[in-house]
C-alpha cells in the first residue's frame, strides 16, 4: 500500500469510532435545538481532529460551520452537511452501530460519515506534509441541506472559490456523482367562487376542476427523451363535501438536466390559464437548484483517477443521478465541483441505510490525495 492508504487503513477504527459519535446526536433539519447540538459535536470533532476552530454561523436560527485553513485566497472548498431526514428518537429502534461489515444509524451514509472522512482526510494532508499543506482549504458544514438549503445557498455560493469536492455518498458501487439534475419547486393555486353544491352549484366557480385541467397540462410539460420530469405531487382542494371548492393548490416537482429544460419548464408553468374567464391563477416558486452538468465536474473525475492510480486505489468512474445536493449551487456558479466523494453504501433515507466499511479508508485516501494534488498544483495537471 502507498502510505496515504496505509495510514488511512491505521485510521479506520478512529474514523468509524467519530461517524458513530456524530450519528449519535441526531439532527433532524428542523429541529433547530438538533441541529445546535449537532453543530457543536461536528465543531468539537474538528478541533479534536485538526486543532482547528469551527466559526457556527447561525442563519435563521439553523447552524452551519466553517473552517478556514492559512491565510491564502481559497482554492477548494471541501462540502457537505449535518443535518438528516431522520426525526429525533429514531436512535432508538436503528441505533449507531457496526454490524455485517457495514456502518448504520439514521443519517450515517446521508452524510455524516462524509463529514468525518472529509476531517480525517485534511489530517492526513496535514500528518504527511505540513499544517501549511491545507493553506487555501475551506471546510463548510451546512446544517440544512436536506430541506433545499434555504439559510444556507448564499454562504455555500459566497465561500465557493476554485474547485469544490462534495461529501455526498457515492453511488452503490462506489461510483463519483459527475452530474446531477436541476430542482425547480412551485405552487400552483387556482381561486374560484364558492357555493352551495346542491342548492345553486351553478353559481360557483370549481376551483378544482381547474386544477385538474392544468394538473394534466403540467404533466404533459414532461420531456423524457432529455431527462426531464415534471410531476405534480400534492394536492388539495375544497372546505366541506357540500361545497363547490373556492380554493384547489398543487405542487410541482421538476428535475431536469440541463438549465435549458429548467427555462423551459417555467416559461411554460408560468404561462398557464384557467378555462373559466373568472377564475385565477398564481404561482409561486421556481428554479431551487441548477443542474450540475458533466462538463463541470469533467476536469476533478480526471484528477480523481490520476490520484487512484498514484496511490494503489481503484480509479472511480463516473454516474448521473437524478437527485440533487449543495454541490448544484457551485456548479451553477461555473465552478468544476465532483460528488459523491462521502460513504459507499446504500439505502439513504431509508431504514437499510447504512456504508460499506471497506470502502472508508480507501475514499478518504482518494480524498486526501485530491486535496493534495490540487493545493499542490490545481485541478489541470492530470498525467
Amino acid at each position: 500500500m502507498t502510505a496515504l492508504l496505509e495510514l488511512a487503513e491505521q485510521r479506520l477504527p478512529q474514523i468509524i469510532d467519530d461517524a458513530l459519535t456524530l450519528i449519535e446526536v441526531e439532527s433532524p433539519s428542523n429541529d433547530l435545538d438538533a441541529v445546535t447540538r449537532s453543530a457543536k459535536a461536528t465543531a468539537d470533532l474538528v478541533h479534536e481532529r485538526l486543532g482547528a476552530r469551527a466559526e457556527s454561523i447561525v442563519v435563521e436560527g439553523r447552524t452551519h460551520l466553517l473552517v478556514n485553513f492559512g491565510t491564502s485566497p481559497p482554492q477548494l472548498m471541501l462540502l457537505g452537511h449535518h443535518d438528516t431526514v431522520w426525526p429525533i428518537g429514531t436512535l432508538a429502534r436503528l441505533p449507531a452501530t457496526v454490524t455485517d461489515g457495514a456502518l448504520r444509524g439514521p443519517g450515517g451514509l446521508d452524510m455524516k460519515l462524509g463529514v468525518v472522512q472529509a476531517i480525517h482526510a485534511l489530517a492526513l494532508v496535514r500528518e504527511l506534509h505540513s499544517v501549511d499543506a491545507l493553506d487555501g482549504v475551506t471546510l463548510l458544514i451546512t446544517g440544512d441541506e436536506e430541506i433545499g438549503s434555504p439559510t444556507s445557498r448564499s454562504l455555500i455560493e459566497e465561500c465557493a472559490a476554485g474547485a469544490v469536492l462534495v461529501l455526498e455518498a457515492g453511488g452503490d458501487n462506489g461510483e463519483l456523482k459527475t452530474a446531477r439534475k436541476g430542482v425547480s419547486l412551485y405552487r400552483i393555486q387556482v381561486s374560484g367562487r364558492a357555493a352551495h353544491a346542491g342548492l345553486e352549484p351553478e353559481k360557483g366557480i370549481n376551483a378544482a376542476v381547474e386544477l385538474a385541467h392544468l394538473v394534466i397540462t403540467i404533466a404533459a410539460m414532461s420531456a423524457p427523451d432529455l431527462g426531464t420530469t415534471v410531476t405534480p405531487t400534492v394536492l388539495s382542494a375544497g372546505t366541506t363535501t357540500n361545497t363547490v371548492p373556492a380554493e384547489a393548490c398543487v405542487d410541482i416537482d421538476v428535475r431536469a438536466t440541463s438549465a435549458a429544460e429548467q427555462h423551459r419548464v417555467d416559461s411554460n408553468i408560468r404561462s398557464l390559464c384557467t378555462r373559466h374567464p373568472d377564475a385565477a391563477i398564481t404561482v409561486s416558486g421556481g428554479v431551487n437548484r441548477p443542474p450540475l452538468e458533466a462538463a463541470m465536474s469533467a476536469t476533478l473525475l480526471a484528477l480523481a483517477e490520476h490520484v487512484a492510480l498514484q496511490n494503489d486505489l481503484t480509479p472511480p468512474i463516473g454516474i448521473a443521478v437524478g437527485g440533487a445536493s449543495d454541490g448544484n449551487f457551485t456548479a451553477g456558479l461555473g465552478i468544476p465541483t465532483l460528488d459523491g466523494l462521502g460513504g459507499v453504501g446504500g439505502g439513504a433515507h431509508a431504514e437499510t441505510e447504512h456504508a460499506r466499511i471497506s470502502a472508508i479508508a480507501p475514499r478518504t485516501a482518494l480524498l486526501a490525495g485530491m486535496i493534495r494534488s490540487i493545493t499542490t498544483e490545481g485541478i489541470s495537471r492530470v498525467e
